[in-house]
């Protein structure tokens, strides 16, 4: 089955992809970073045999693995795909994932709560994002009985979650305000009149190679899930329009200097034979945004973002199968591009 963001089409929206997470905590047991790794396990026993029809109820397949049991390079590389956070890669104590074949539904079991349900799918989805993890959560509450509080909503091991325990968030491809040196004035207001946060998938400010921005939602408590989906959306889109205008404006300007920037990235993803993962995803951001505007036209179709996940370090070397250096990492990244990017039309 096809993954996620292989579906992730080339949209002139500017937006990538939506995200709806809930962290929710069982009553019987002790936030996860108080709990013995028997205790640990334990719960995690009972949370896999409580889901065993978990398949059955949701219309997809399932599969549980344990953090412990995997290899260090596919926790990063779930990491890679958005499926894992940093202390979950690192995480020394028992945990576990449940993960649909398509990687658009997972449950982490003991995280950094005892139950973090995701939800994530391509292009503007957020409302079927949060419809499908809020039946998901209706499915695991028949299950366990939730820590909550009257007062302060669902309880977690973070307080910037306490409340709906509902982070929700949209990933949009910004190369044209990226490259603006007004750019993090303009995302600081944002923050500070809406309440939502900005965060570099690839990295900060102007070293966030690949021009791709999260905006989330930054608070939990005091606020209802619908304003939540509400609030990111209208941010999601501020930013989405502002770089569209920006971009119009240039092609009607400097459409020659956009078409050379265009042509000149995609041939040197088609012709290189060592590509550092900086200059990769700088180019095929360039050449991304050439297909918004129309200005490159592949002869089949590409998910630019499909590449730009797959040509991660870590996932590159799981389909490589093998240790790879610096060196033959940096050719395998330009031969995989060189056989998956079209040929013009």
């Amino acid at each position: 089955m096809s993954k996620w963001f292989e579906q992730v089409a080339n949209d002139p929206s500017n937006i990538i992809s939506s995200r709806v997470r809930l962290a929710r905590n069982w009553e019987e047991y002790k936030f996860p970073s108080k709990l013995s790794d028997r205790e640990a396990n334990t719960m995690i026993s009972r949370l896999e045999e409580k889901f065993s029809d978990l398949g059955a109820r949701t219309g997809r397949n399932f599969s549980f693995t344990s953090l412990g049991d995997m290899p260090e390079i596919d926790r990063i590389a779930m990491r890679e795909r958005r499926l894992l956070n940093k202390t979950l890669v690192e995480k020394k104590s028992p945990g576990a994932i449940l993960l649909s074949d398509d990687e658009e539904a997972s449950i982490i079991l003991n995280g950094d709560d005892h139950l973090r349900m995701q939800i994530i799918k391509p292009g503007f989805q957020l409302n079927a994002c949060y419809g499908e993890a809020d039946m998901l959560d209706d499915y695991v509450n028949e299950k366990i009985y939730y820590a909550f509080s009257p007062k302060y909503g669902y309880l977690t091991s973070y307080p910037t979650n306490v409340g709906t325990g509902l982070k929700a968030s949209v990933l949009v491809h910004l190369p044209s305000l990226n490259a603006s040196r007004k750019f993090q004035d303009f995302l600081t207001d944002m923050a500070s009149r809406f309440g939502v946060g900005f965060r570099g998938l690839y990295g900060r400010g102007t070293d966030n190679v690949g021009d791709i921005y999260e905006v989330y939602n930054q608070k939990t408590l005091g606020i209802s899930e619908r304003e939540i989906l509400d609030l990111v959306t209208y941010a999601a889109h501020q930013l989405a329009g502002q770089e569209t205008q920006i971009r119009r404006q240039s092609l009607e300007e400097h459409r020659l200097s956009r078409e050379d920037e265009a042509f000149k990235s995609y041939g040197v993803l088609k012709y290189a034979r060592k590509l550092a993962i900086k200059e990769a995803m700088t180019f095929l951001s360039h050449v991304r945004a050439g297909i918004e505007d129309g200005l490159l036209k592949p002869a089949d179709p590409v998910s630019i973002y499909r590449l730009m996940t797959e040509i991660q370090p870590a996932n590159l070397q799981k389909m490589s199968e093998k240790p790879l250096g610096q060196e033959e990492l940096e050719e395998v990244r330009a031969s995989y591009i060189r056989d998956n990017l079209p040929d013009l039309a």
